[in-house]
């Protein structure tokens, strides 16, 4: 059995946007997630900018994006947080989408500062 360098968790937004897709899509996006969690991999799990990381998956001629965070403050050592996904249509990933999981990683260090 293959360690694991990161357990996963998803925000409600990237739960939505992987049950929104087909189950093929889906299934071949868990999978990369399974496999970046084993292996260091950056053509799968790569830093963005600031606290900012992405999961990337290229499917039948889309590229798929979870946006996500690292959160060391738990009971797992690496728990990284994925916060939302989105169907990847230009060169750079857009700046509304990393605004929009910079939000939802402050939001959730607020909600899990308040617990």
């Amino acid at each position: 059995m293959d360690k694991k360098n990161f357990e996963i968790e998803f925000l409600e937004d990237a739960y939505l946007f992987l049950e929104g897709l087909d189950i093929k899509a889906r299934m071949k996006i868990i999978g990369n997630i399974e496999k970046a969690s084993k292996f260091n991999l950056p053509t799968l799990f790569k830093k963005l900018s600031g606290d900012l990381w992405e999961f990337r998956t290229k499917y039948s001629g889309n590229e798929y994006r979870l946006l996500a965070f690292w959160d060391k403050t738990g009971e797992y050592e690496t728990l990284v947080v994925a916060t939302h996904g989105f169907i990847k249509k230009t060169q750079k990933t857009p700046e509304k989408e990393k605004a929009r999981a910079t939000k939802l990683r402050r939001q959730y260090f607020e909600e899990k500062e308040d617990q």
